[in-house]
């Protein structure tokens, strides 16, 4: 039996195409060296629109452990400090909230970013270390 395409790797594709041509405007030659991503195994992710689109543009996707929230730079460096800057707010729209958000964003120093995606190599070897088991701090 095939697998189905789900309307949300659709979407996911459309996120990478978009990331493609950011990346072809912003760094052209980063896209002839070669795009190493990380992502987790969401059904988007894994799907197989989605790894189509992977291999015909020839990036490469490092491992990701199921169920690793450590490993997610998402989760051990982004979602802290948003979760702290928005604490106590309260927005009367969507609107309102999707303004903050990219407010927070944009005003976010390159620095924040680079020591989020420096930090994986010790945190990958921290797991390396303990076996597999989850990595706190």
């Amino acid at each position: 039996m095939s697998k189905r395409i789900t309307p949300f790797a659709s979407r996911y594709c459309s996120t990478l195409d978009r990331l493609k041509e950011a990346i072809r405007r912003k760094r052209p030659g980063l896209l002839r060296r070669g795009v190493v991503l990380q992502h987790d195994n969401a059904t988007p992710h894994s799907a197989n629109l989605t790894q189509q689109w992977l291999q015909r543009y020839g990036w490469e996707i490092l491992p990701h452990p199921a169920h690793s929230p450590d490993q997610a730079t998402s989760d051990f460096h982004l979602f802290g400090p948003l979760k702290r800057h928005l604490g106590g707010m309260a927005f009367e729209t969507e609107d309102d909230l999707i303004s903050e958000l990219r407010n927070w964003f944009d005003n976010l120093d390159v620095d924040f970013f680079r020591v989020g995606i420096n930090s994986l190599l010790s945190r990958w070897q921290k797991c390396i270390d303990l076996h597999g088991d989850y990595v706190e701090k």
